[in-house]
């Protein structure tokens, strides 16, 4: 295996999995860039290096990024590509099993080894470029990842092996991250961790999310700010009159509940009950009037019998939440879950979750319907065919709901924010026009 360094021409750097892995890459890229190496994302056209930064939370993913790899080792052997390095979740976890059966990789780095990785590439690390990154989404949001690893003992979850124990960034730092986002045409701010709930207890001993938001709602320029990834557990309720006080914090959170059956939450080692977590929810509602509430449901995990799934049904139906995702449990070795037994069916998981997706469907469909004739400020993401495509401050890029706004209506520009008056509504889209 190659391991002496090298200058590439021009390096494709390709992302895979979550929002976590996306900030990784752009700050590879910008690492990269400040040592002269031309970099593009995603774009392997006239690249002689492919560096590979994987997913390995689930089954899924973690096929995805072997797929991935393998795919452009058949480029490397057919002499399209001269070098191939891959690095994150898969590569942190799996690089000792991986490496004899994909030799075609000159190096594998895992989550915390970007000096080595650059050093590879002939490139030094520069630890003055704090809050320096390329975006690789849109030029007008991104997402800002405000601390790393987790110290949750979910059951059935892998990332503390992957990602480590939590570690909170500085808020100062975070804010000088802001700003240099902001004055690069940034307007939204994702703030992104694996539990945003516990920001700030390595750091201050105290959990200090509401001092964050509230620091970074001061930064002029700064349009939205979004929160991802509150567990429920503990949750900070310190953010809500925050949240109520700051015109750009968007009135949404992502909140991933996982389940609500008593039996399964204990089984999945979550910390919390279902009526604690019925009273989390009741209490967010009532202190953020019309807050856009997402989750997130494993189903088929070791333990969930019928009637938890029932539970399940219920409580979607009862809570009607805006914006909902489901994945499927699936075993990850070094877990907890994963040494007990792996009962219910593949067949049973999967028609549990389009169970229940087919619910959220018509709870869409109508939470939708209830914004016609409502005014709504958009953010425009990008045109597609005849229309713009933007968002409320009530949806995520890439996960949630769109705005379709016709050109006709006149000419607006990605990343600008116009208010429109929504004429129509389907399960995940709104129809607009412009509020003139």
């Amino acid at each position: 295996m190659k391991t002496k360094s090298y200058k590439p021409n021009k390096v494709s750097i390709v992302t895979l999995g979550c929002s976590k892995n996306t900030v990784d890459s752009e700050v590879l890229q910008a690492q990269l860039e400040a040592g002269n190496v031309h970099t593009v994302h995603e774009d392997s056209k006239d690249a002689d290096t492919i560096i590979i930064n994987t997913c390995g939370f689930i089954d899924n993913a973690k096929q995805e990024s072997i797929d991935t790899i393998l795919a452009y080792a058949e480029e490397k052997k057919a002499g399209r590509i001269e070098h191939l390095i891959v690095t994150g979740c898969l590569s942190e976890r799996y690089k000792e099993d991986l490496s004899p059966e994909i030799p075609e990789v000159d190096k594998w780095y895992g989550t915390f080894e970007l000096p080595q990785l650059l050093n590879q590439v002939g490139v030094d690390y520069r630890k003055e470029l704090l809050g320096e990154r390329i975006s690789s989404v849109a030029k007008h949001y991104a997402y800002m990842k405000i601390s790393e690893g987790c110290d949750r003992p979910c059951s059935f979850c892998a990332i503390p092996l992957m990602r480590g124990g939590h570690v909170s960034k500085p808020i100062d730092d975070l804010v000088i991250e802001a700003k240099k986002l902001v004055r690069n045409g940034v307007k939204e701010i994702m703030l992104i961790a694996q539990d945003s709930t516990y920001y700030g207890i390595d750091l201050y001993g105290e959990r200090r999310l509401h001092e964050l938001m509230d620091r970074l709602s001061d930064i002029e320029g700064l349009e939205w700010i979004r929160l991802h990834y509150a567990y429920p557990s503990k949750f900070p309720f310190e953010v809500l009159p925050i949240m109520n006080s700051k015109p750009n914090i968007c009135k949404y959170l992502d909140i991933p509940i996982q389940h609500i059956s008593d039996n399964v939450l204990k089984t999945m080692r979550r910390g919390i009950t279902k009526r604690r977590t019925e009273e989390v929810l009741d209490r967010i509602k009532s202190e953020v009037s019309g807050i856009a509430l997402r989750t997130t449901l494993l189903l088929g995990h070791p333990g969930e019998y019928e009637e938890d799934f029932q539970d399940i049904v219920n409580f979607v139906q009862h809570y009607k939440f805006n914006r909902l995702g489901v994945f499927t449990y699936s075993h990850e070795e070094g877990t907890h879950a994963g040494t007990l037994e792996n009962h219910v069916a593949e067949e049973t998981k999967a028609a549990r979750a389009e169970e229940i997706m087919n619910i959220q469907h018509d709870i869409s469909v109508e939470n939708n319907r209830q914004l016609v004739g409502t005014r709504q400020r958009v953010l425009i993401d990008r045109i597609e065919g005849d229309s713009y495509i933007g968002r409320t401050q009530y949806d995520s890029p890439e996960v949630d709901n769109e705005v379709i706004l016709p050109i006709s209506e006149g000419y607006v520009r990605t990343g600008d924010f116009v208010d429109t008056l929504i004429t129509g509504a389907e399960a995940f889209d709104l129809m607009a026009k412009l509020d003139r």
